[in-house]
């Protein structure tokens, strides 16, 4: 190991040196212009003081002579040079030479040039959809870059290993153009530059063009190059001249696997052109710019698949069942996460019932969204067997249990019959309903809770509870009343007082609109209450009084279709419908006539008096009737051919113990 001295003996301090304390400072200036420019050397070798800069202090103080005849040993080119070789700031005089400016002027430029660049890409990486990208990129060019700026992209744009439509056609997507105004003496202003487009709207790209060879080069050129010059008028079309000179590129765009477009950056002839180093930076922005489109269409794609796949999961719109009115609401966690497992239904149900249910799958991904259309699609065809609430709920649980594991899901099933003014529900982990009475009172409806559908080896309960006319029943997920900010008790406590206050601003004896009461109840949620999506299901209950309804039972006999055409009569003359009598007494003989045939047991028959009229015809079989064609030697048949040519709907629903036949004709003649 080497040892090194610490101290500074054997040293001479700088003040014993007078030849460099006593360095003398030249007085008098070149003698002609071109000794000033290029000074030759001094007689020891060396470079005159006048001469400074980079260069003179690290090229030539390298190999410089000490003084007193001592020699310093030459420094590699690119090192610093040590401190004992440079003479002391004090002693010499630093002039920059002509060259020295030109490198420090250049390296501002090229710092200037990527602080630019720099910050043009972040302004179009924020841009999520295409629009954004693009004006990203006219705001961040003009007039920093360019004056003007022509964005193309091809018509339509290819979406991932799509393959391109042909032909190959380029749209003129936006165009920017701005100028610097002195307003009155003012400072100058940016404002927009009122000369037309300066370019086609439209341009189909030959192959094998002087066009589709740039877009396929890739690389950025100037407008006066060879392949530019015929490109331009291609894409511009022939009315709309280039700038002459270094005052135009055409940048292609190109995506991840192909070219979706062209950009072209314009100066005008007071600013000077473009240099060769603006070509990179053409390429940097159109680089930056073809990803974030290719992303965004991406996106735009993912959306739309997340829109169209939420929309086909919930219900298009609401049926209008007999005695309730109904209004729906859903809101996404997020707007970028449009899909979730939350959904509701309505499903008419045989005797003018109707089931309302409530779900919410756990988490709001495509796969919670999948999980659910799966449940949805089994609770509707469970509700058209007519099973008990509790049934329904228990054959949900086996069928999340089939779709694998942690399927779990909350579910709130109510079936709702206008006639007795009851409703029947049943709960699997769901937060209970909210019953809004005429008055203006809301209660919490006690239901049994349930364990979540999917856990597997439960049982579930149903409970009847009454639902008098004007009332209003509320159905939803945890994401209305549970959030970060706040428990789901509290939640549902706010959402009742909310209810109430919203009731008693339309008085006593008025209930609130349904649709104005949804948005009301969706505007109680606080900026921090979005943690999950929303699915809400309002009804309104308006039943059948009991004056509109015929209720009788019909033994299966060869009788029965002559008493029940006397019945229909009856009650047609005491609603004041004595002209629906013919109809009625046909369609009504037609299918008690075929409800005989097959029953064993009695016969239901119902008139149903709104604003409609539905008669409804209940045997114990279970097999449906279905239409057909009967030939002309054939003696029956025809029944239901009269039934679909005279009733304005029909319809057969099987029951867990038999069939429902309805049909329905227009009360207005």
């Amino acid at each position: 190991m080497t040892e090194h001295p610490t101290s500074h003996e054997g040293r001479q301090p700088l003040a014993a040196r007078p030849q460099e304390r006593a360095r003398p400072r030249p007085e008098a200036a070149p003698a002609s212009p071109s000794a000033a420019a290029v000074p030759g050397p001094t007689p020891d070798g060396g470079l005159p003081p006048q001469q400074s800069g980079p260069a003179a202090a690290a090229g030539d103080a390298r190999r410089r002579p000490a003084p007193d005849g001592e020699h310093t040993a030459a420094v590699p080119a690119g090192l610093p040079v040590p401190a004992q070789a440079t003479p002391p700031a004090a002693a010499v005089a630093v002039t920059p030479s002509g060259g020295a400016a030109q490198d420090v002027a250049e390296a501002r430029r090229e710092g200037d040039r990527l602080r630019f660049v720099g910050a043009a890409t972040r302004r179009i990486a924020r841009g999520i959809d295409l629009d954004e990208i693009v004006l990203g990129l006219c705001r961040a060019t003009v007039p920093t870059f360019s004056d003007a700026i022509l964005v193309y992209l091809r018509d339509p744009l290819p979406v991932g290993d799509e393959r391109p439509v042909s032909p190959f056609v380029l749209r003129l997507r936006r165009t920017d153009r701005l100028r610097l105004t002195d307003q009155e003496g003012e400072e100058l202003v940016l404002v927009p530059d009122p000369d037309p487009t300066p370019a086609a709207e439209l341009c189909e790209v030959r192959s094998g063009g002087a066009l589709a060879e740039v877009l396929r080069g890739v690389r950025p050129v100037f407008g006066d190059s060879a392949a530019a010059r015929a490109a331009l008028p291609e894409l511009l079309g022939p009315d709309h001249p280039v700038p002459g000179g270094h005052r135009a590129i055409l940048a292609p765009l190109r995506g991840r696997r192909r070219v979706i477009g062209a950009a072209v950056f314009l100066r005008r002839p007071e600013r000077s052109g473009f240099e060769p180093d603006d070509l990179l930076v053409a390429a940097q922005l159109a680089t930056h710019t073809a990803l974030g489109i290719d992303k965004a269409v991406l996106y735009g794609r993912e959306a739309y698949i997340a829109d169209e796949l939420q929309r086909t999961m919930l219900p298009d719109s609401l049926p209008q069942p007999t005695g309730v009115r109904l209004a729906s609401r859903y809101l996404p966690a997020a707007e970028t996460a449009r899909v979730g497992g939350d959904w509701y239904d309505a499903i008419p149900l045989p005797g003018s019932r109707v089931a309302l249910v409530v779900g919410d799958v756990m988490g709001h991904s495509m796969t919670s969204a999948a999980i659910m259309g799966q449940l949805r699609t089994t609770a509707q065809t469970l509700a058209g067997l007519d099973l008990p609430p509790q049934e329904v709920l228990h054959h949900l649980d086996e069928q999340a249990q089939r779709l694998g594991q942690d399927r779990m899901a909350t579910c709130m099933y109510a079936v709702y019959d206008p006639v007795s003014h009851r409703i029947t529900i049943a709960n699997a982990g769901h937060p209970p309903p909210i019953l809004l009475h005429l008055g203006g009172r809301a209660e919490v409806l006690r239901v049994p809770p349930g364990a979540p559908i999917g856990v597997g080896g439960v049982d579930f309960e149903a409970v009847e509870l009454d639902a008098p006319a004007g009332a209003t029943l509320l159905l939803y997920t945890d994401g209305l009343v549970e959030s970060r900010m706040r428990d789901v008790w509290t939640g549902i406590e706010q959402l009742r007082e909310r209810l109430a206050a919203t009731a008693q601003l339309t008085g006593p004896d008025h209930s609130p609109p349904l649709e104005a009461l949804c948005d009301d109840v969706l505007d109680m949620l606080g900026p921090g209450d979005r943690d999950d999506d929303i699915a809400l299901l309002a009804a309104r209950f308006d039943g059948i009084a009991p004056s509109d309804v015929a209720y009788w039972f019909l033994e299966p006999e060869d009788a029965a279709p002559g008493r029940a055409r006397r019945l229909a009569r009856r009650a047609l003359a005491r609603w004041d419908l004595e002209e629906l009598s013919d109809s009625v007494e046909l369609l009504i003989s037609e299918v008690v006539t075929n409800a005989v045939r097959y029953a064993e047991r009695p016969v239901t028959l119902r008139l149903l008096k709104t604003d409609v009229l539905r008669c409804e015809v209940g045997d114990d079989s279970p097999q449906l009737p279905r239409q057909r064609r009967a030939r002309d030697t054939d003696e029956g048949g025809r029944g239901l051919f009269l039934v679909n040519r005279l009733a304005r709907r029909w319809g057969a629903t099987r029951l867990s113990g038999g069939k429902v036949v309805w049909f329905e004709l227009s009360t207005r003649v």
